[in-house]
């Protein structure tokens, strides 16, 4: 198992009172989608279910809504719905198309997840056999920029510019959105509970207890930084 759905899992019953950030990505992704009907569609990565409750509120309930995610605790707290297919995959298996029950959907989505995919050109290659209109939120390496320079460490992630680069090799019509957002906290110490527990930085390397002491002594914001890059692609 790897060290992202590890985090993932552990935290995942505490998840929703952290993921402030996320649900406001996810909401946001949601405004964006052309109004419409989708019969079927794919969340790539969909935690505790940000993305369908949008769905829900703006009343555009496919028939069938295929909820993927690598951690089956995610997934327990995923709504429940007759329209509603829980995969339990993680889309860095090679294999992992073969898990799905469609082989082709209206509308492909991801939230807050493909910013931890370990091969960016398999996993962009294989979602856009998927469908012809994906949307997509990715959290970038400008996440917690600030916090990075003071440690002295390089982004876990992948930066807007590669983000883009690739995405636009396997679609033929792009279009990108950069949104920033910040979140305020009390104390340095309220901001690493919040970066263990929230799911933004998991699978990221853990900083010493040197480098953990250096920042929280030095690390010059009341808030901590995020980058997310909105997608917009269609074939």
């Amino acid at each position: 198992m790897s060290n992202v759905i590890q985090e993932f899992s552990r935290f995942a019953h505490q998840y929703d009172r952290y993921n402030v950030i996320q649900a406001q990505v996810a909401k946001t992704l949601a405004e964006r989608l052309p109004l419409g009907r989708y019969n079927t569609v794919l969340d790539i990565g969909c935690g505790s279910g940000e993305v369908f409750k949008n769905f829900q509120k703006k009343a555009l309930l496919p028939k069938h809504f295929i909820a993927l995610d690598s951690s089956k605790n995610m997934l327990d707290i995923h709504p429940e719905m007759k329209c509603i297919t829980k995969v339990c995959a993680d889309f860095n298996d090679k294999n992992f198309l073969d898990t799905l029950p469609l082989k082709h959907y209206d509308l492909l989505l991801s939230s807050s997840a493909l910013q931890w995919s370990e091969d960016l050109d398999f996993t962009l290659e294989e979602l856009s056999k998927l469908s012809n209109t994906f949307y997509a939120a990715i959290f970038t390496s400008g996440t917690f920029k600030t916090l990075h320079q003071v440690a002295n460490i390089n982004s876990p992630i992948y930066s807007a510019e590669t983000l883009q680069k690739t995405i636009s090799k396997y679609y033929s019509d792009v279009s990108f959105v950069l949104h920033h957002y910040t979140l305020a906290f009390d104390s340095v110490r309220e901001m690493f509970q919040y970066i263990k527990k929230s799911g933004v930085s998991s699978g990221e390397k853990k900083l010493s207890y040197g480098q953990t002491k250096y920042l929280m002594e030095n690390y010059p914001l009341e808030h901590l930084e995020f980058e997310v890059l909105f997608v917009e692609a269609r074939n």
